[in-house]
């Protein structure tokens, strides 16, 4: 996947009306994630070991 155009995806948790949602966007090499209602208020960028620490956390 090209960072420049990644292929964003809504987060199964967030609902039908908008929110509190988020997208997530995997490259080679990194995890990005963008608040769904503001995509151009930025992007946090992890490492793939990084976003898996945080997702393992959560469970």
């Amino acid at each position: 996947m090209k960072t420049d155009n990644p292929a964003w995806r809504k987060s199964s948790y967030s609902g039908g009306s908008g929110g509190n949602c988020v997208e997530v966007a995997a490259t080679a090499t990194v995890i990005m994630v963008r608040d769904t209602s503001d995509r151009d208020g930025g992007t946090l960028t992890f490492t793939a070991a990084t976003w898996r620490s945080f997702a393992t956390s959560l469970k």
